[in-house]
């Protein structure tokens, strides 16, 4: 017995157009076809940031990272940078969408990622020693097509240093297949291929407990500046204080920031946090 081949799609848009067109106004402007839906969701992750769920970050860049920039965030050891990385992870891989973590500084615990909600499963692991490797690698994956790429580089020094042309060449190809690459580094070494710089102070404890008693430590803070942001004419260097609770060692968000903003050329007189 033969199955019957299926009835084509006789609808026309011409044809949905004209039903939509007897509806009410008010449902009229809520009824959309697939495509177009399908169209309007492709449109609207092309062009949104993508968010870090680290409320103070998405607040200072607009919403969240540019797509297709490369953003570097700058700060030593405690001040949160790594628990940043793992966050926007935490948020991509949520969503259902791979993305890749190039950990030269080797911090990466599989255990603590997964107890904070990244999916192992969609998340591409590389450890290379050297920053010459790091780069290469982050282009690769971003030519394959990894809306996003976090570069960590570990505790300083950092092993190799490649020419700032590699640096441009991995902005140039983040920009042309609109993906994000992030960067953790101890120190900036982007140059002048990174669309925003952030920079974290040293992180301080936060202790609970009356002197001579019992002392617990609460979380970290750390003082985040926006140094540099292309979409940002208005040339001010913003200043914020970030809250790290003790769980930042299993990579979770922020609880609470206080900010303020200054002019860059004025940037000695504002109080330091």
């Amino acid at each position: 017995m033969i199955a019957p081949e299926p009835r084509p799609d006789t609808t026309s848009a011409t044809d949905a157009d004209t039903v939509r067109a007897t509806l009410p106004d008010e449902i009229r402007r809520t009824v959309y076809r697939a495509s177009e839906l399908s169209r309007r969701r492709a449109e609207t992750l092309h062009e949104a940031p993508l968010a870090t769920s680290v409320v103070v970050i998405d607040k200072l860049l607009g919403g969240g990272l540019p797509r297709g920039t490369l953003v570097e965030l700058v700060g030593r050891g405690s001040c949160g940078r790594f628990s940043t990385l793992m966050a926007t992870l935490q948020q991509m891989t949520s969503a259902g969408e791979a993305a890749a973590l190039i950990d030269q500084g080797s911090q990466l615990d599989p255990q603590l990622a997964a107890a904070a909600g990244i999916d192992l499963e969609l998340l591409l692991w590389l450890r290379p020693e050297r920053l010459d490797d790091s780069l290469a690698a982050a282009e690769m994956l971003v030519a394959t097509g990894f809306s996003l790429v976090a570069l960590d580089l570990g505790l300083p020094p950092v092993l190799g240093r490649p020419p700032l042309a590699a640096w441009l060449r991995l902005a140039r190809g983040a920009a042309e297949h609109h993906s994000v690459v992030l960067v953790g580094s101890p120190y900036r070494l982007s140059g002048c291929a990174a669309a925003a710089v952030l920079s974290s102070g040293r992180g301080r404890g936060r202790w609970s407990g009356g002197i001579g008693g019992l002392r617990l430590l609460d979380g970290i803070s750390a003082r985040l500046e926006l140094d540099k942001h292309t979409g940002n004419r208005s040339r001010r260097t913003t200043r914020t204080v970030t809250v790290f609770t003790t769980a930042e060692a299993v990579f979770r968000a922020p609880l609470s920031v206080s900010t303020a903003t200054t002019h860059s050329r004025r940037e000695h007189h504002v109080q330091n946090f």
